[in-house]
């Protein structure tokens, strides 16, 4: 069998510190906290460089060197491009203000962010010989795990808030997971898969439940700071439930100031929410190293409808040390940033990143971001996947068509 280089010395608590093995099956730490992957990077650094990676095909598996795979043919593959940085020239002439770019993580298999956390996940479940997964989801994370279980020959177990968009239920079933409705929130489906483990003897796959989703997570990270000449921007506007992807791009930029590829300068890191849904918010202004539940969590970004975040500390922490901020934006804002981004410059946004260009207009007139700051948005999937506005004006072909009326 090959071995695809990997430096990893072992697993860590989130909270304590204590060291666990890395190449056996492992939840939550003793802790019930979420377990880090460590690596030796100064042999890392040695066996890598920046030229390497250019002669490597663009996809963010080139970043291997930094991820816990041992076996190549573990490695599941849907397709993981790496994903484009746009610009908004014309938003970002209309707001008066400096870059504004748009990571557009809607080209990943799945059509979401989501597939860059479970092509890890899943390819380490594969490498250490899981046959069956599970885990709660808001949409996206399950269409990704059933598809990456799906082609790596794992049963796939996947339950959702009944409310969830239909596309994506219909998506998670017709990848092949077995695919149920529950009437309450993420956190109520995540009590259905921990409950269910010794019954059922599934893995439990839920955000930071087990230690490699923020590996995935965290290619964004490197991905991003390659894309830009191994710089960062000022500001990145992350939308925020689970944040494994706000915890791993952080993860990411230590890794590479440790291996001397990018500088001490940090992004500040903003968790973006929404206000009917915003525990991160209200511990981050209050203070509080941890997120109480939020109750009667409600929000068209179903994404980030997340009332209690198991790694709330490790998002926090971030935006905190980064200088950063948490934020939240009503409805009625991500509906209409993501139909002016779109009429401005034809980008479609999901409404969770809608949620991030509503924050970052937010925070611009607040002057919590000033108008020449470099500013990264997060795209975390296909606005496709989602309803749209009806639309289309109707013309009668049985009668002359009156072009004086179009326009």
């Amino acid at each position: 069998m090959s071995e695809t280089p990997t430096f990893v010395t072992h697993l860590e608590c989130s909270e304590t510190g204590k060291h666990y093995a890395a190449d056996t099956l492992q939840g939550l730490s003793e802790a019930g906290k979420p377990l880090l992957v460590r690596y030796d990077l100064e042999a890392l650094g040695k066996a890598v460089s920046k030229d390497d990676l250019v002669r490597r095909a663009p996809e963010f598996w080139r970043y291997r060197e930094f991820l816990p795979i041992r076996k190549a043919e573990n490695v599941v593959r849907l397709g993981e491009v790496m994903t484009p940085i746009l610009p908004a020239p014309r938003l970002q002439s209309a707001m008066g203000c400096g870059d504004i770019l748009i990571k557009d993580e809607g080209r990943l298999p799945t059509g979401s962010f989501k597939a860059r956390g479970l092509a890890l996940a899943v390819s380490m479940a594969k490498e250490l010989g899981v046959k069956r997964m599970a885990m709660p989801t808001n949409g996206n994370a399950g269409a990704a795990m059933a598809a990456y279980c799906t082609a790596a020959g794992i049963e796939s177990y996947v339950f959702c808030p009944e409310d969830t968009p239909q596309v994506n239920v219909r998506e998670i079933a017709l990848q092949g997971a077995h695919t149920y409705l529950a009437n309450g929130y993420i956190n109520d489906c995540g009590r259905i898969v921990g409950e269910g483990k010794e019954i059922m003897n599934w893995f439990d796959t839920s955000t930071l439940k087990e230690p490699y989703r923020i590996e995935g997570k965290k290619t964004m990270g490197l991905e991003l700071a390659e894309q830009m000449g191994w710089d960062v921007p000022d500001v990145i506007f992350y939308p925020t439930g689970g944040g494994t992807g706000l915890i791993g791009m952080w993860k990411a930029f230590a890794e590479l100031e440790a291996i001397g590829w990018m500088g001490s300068k940090r992004p500040r890191m903003v968790a973006v929410q929404a206000e009917g849904c915003a525990p991160i918010v209200k511990a981050f202004e209050e203070g509080s190293r941890h997120a109480e539940p939020w109750v009667d969590a409600h929000t068209i970004a179903s994404g980030i409808r997340v009332p209690a975040a198991i790694g709330d500390f490790l998002i926090l922490d971030a935006v905190r040390d980064s200088g950063g901020f948490a934020i939240a934006v009503d409805d009625d804002a991500i509906n209409a940033a993501q139909e002016e981004c779109a009429k401005t410059d034809g980008i479609l946004l999901c409404p969770e990143g809608a949620a991030t260009l509503a924050a970052f207009k937010k925070a611009l007139k607040s002057g919590q971001v000033s108008k020449d700051e470099r500013v990264m948005l997060f795209n975390c999937a296909t606005g496709l996947k989602y309803p749209m506005p009806e639309a289309g004006g109707f013309i009668d072909l049985n009668k002359p068509v009156d072009y004086s009326a179009m326009g």
